[in-house]
């Protein structure tokens, strides 16, 4: 995910603008640059921003400018079934994005938030329909058709064969009809009409594979695609951020580091540097990062947000949820904090000398090991 540049607008004087007068409320964007614009709509409450997005000029150059995650938290806050006219101008990368975030639970796909996405993006228009089915895994597309749909092929070798009842088929080949007698299959029709005229052979690719491939490697191959991409953006495998939990014998929390090089990261982790709050200005962990020098937050900032998402992954999170970060960089807060003022106070150094040598991580393992049934991993949501 990009950095997002600093003082943005006041969204609020915006938005209170353009209701006494619109067209003062847009100049006052369309003299933005396209990465305060970007800003701007990134730092709107979830309940503005539809609003402040028709207030553009071009809302189709910001749009494909947005962060995965926030347009993933725009879409859901305006609603799946009227953002149509946001999904249309979704990058495929965006559009990816959004379904491994919000239409997975846990380790498993959430196979009817897939088709509501799958469903707004189809009411986009078939341009749109058509990059997101060409981007999107064929193993996540045949698990989300074959969740409401029943594929029969008509063999070759059967002169007597009759296709099952109610059955409908585009090219005489496959016959499709409901999983459940009420289930609504027009989504579905209408992608799959859409595919084979403008694509066939990934038409022919999700029929074959609604008939033959077993649900079980669908759901290994999607889950590896899945896990490699949310990679790129900040979020670890599960088995690697479930180490936060590891259990540390108490003769060892309040190791430090021989060198205070805890925060030279070596490397731009790729998270905004620009986090939300992670504390109260009197918590241990808000009063370690004032010591800091300039440079030494920076990477701070960097590592807390590593250790956020991974807390987020590792307590199973919706992670296209809007409140998950905020949720998250609070338990890192509390626990890093815990652990902070215990490796200080048994080595009797300042909080800041404690935070420059030893690792967030590791610091976050002290803390949940002190307090392991506040601090533990969390259930997952349901």
């Amino acid at each position: 995910m990009s950095d997002l540049p600093s003082s943005p607008p006041d969204v609020r004087r915006l938005l209170e603008l353009a209701r006494s007068d619109r067209p003062q409320a847009e100049r006052a964007l369309a003299e933005l640059s396209l990465e305060q614009q970007v800003s701007t709509v990134c730092d709107a409450p979830l309940a503005t921003r539809a609003r402040l997005l028709e207030l553009l000029p071009h809302p189709e150059d910001v749009i494909p400018a947005l962060p995965e995650a926030e347009l993933c938290f725009t879409a859901r806050a305006v609603g799946l079934a009227d953002a149509s006219w946001i999904l249309e101008h979704a990058t495929p990368e965006q559009v990816v994005a959004c379904l491994d975030l919000d239409a997975w639970r846990g380790l498993e796909a959430d196979r009817g938030t897939a088709l509501e996405w799958l469903t707004a993006i189809a009411n986009a228009g078939e341009a749109t329909l058509l990059r997101a089915a060409q981007a999107l895994d064929p193993e996540l597309l045949v698990l989300i058709l074959a969740s409401r749909t029943q594929v029969v092929q008509k063999p070759n070798d059967d002169e007597g064969w009759e296709p099952p009842v109610g059955g409908q088929t585009l090219e005489g080949q496959f016959y499709l009809t409901a999983v459940q007698p009420n289930d609504d299959l027009a989504p579905i029709l209408r992608m799959l009409n859409v595919l084979f005229r403008k694509d066939y052979w990934l038409y022919f690719r999700l029929l074959q594979g609604m008939c033959w491939e077993l649900e079980s490697d669908l759901e290994e191959w999607s889950l590896r695609w899945r896990t490699g991409r949310l990679e790129d953006l900040g979020f670890p495998a599960w088995d690697q951020a479930f180490r936060i939990y590891a259990f540390i014998r108490p003769e060892r929390r309040a190791d430090l580091l021989p060198q205070p090089n805890a925060l030279d990261l070596g490397l731009d982790t790729g998270v905004p540097a620009r986090v939300p709050e992670f504390g109260p200005a009197e918590g241990p962990l808000a009063r370690a990062v004032s010591e800091l020098e300039e440079s030494e937050r920076h990477a701070f900032f960097q590592a807390f947000m590593v250790m956020a998402n991974k807390i987020a992954v590792a307590d199973r999170m919706p992670l296209g949820d809007a409140e998950t970060l905020p949720g998250a960089v609070e338990k890192a807060s509390l626990v890093i904090g815990r652990g902070l003022e215990h490796v200080a106070r048994e080595n009797d150094v300042t909080l800041g000398d404690a935070l420059r040598r030893q690792t967030l991580e590791r610091l976050f393992q002290v803390g949940a090991n002190l307090d392991p049934e506040t601090s533990g991993p969390s259930e997952p949501s349901s």
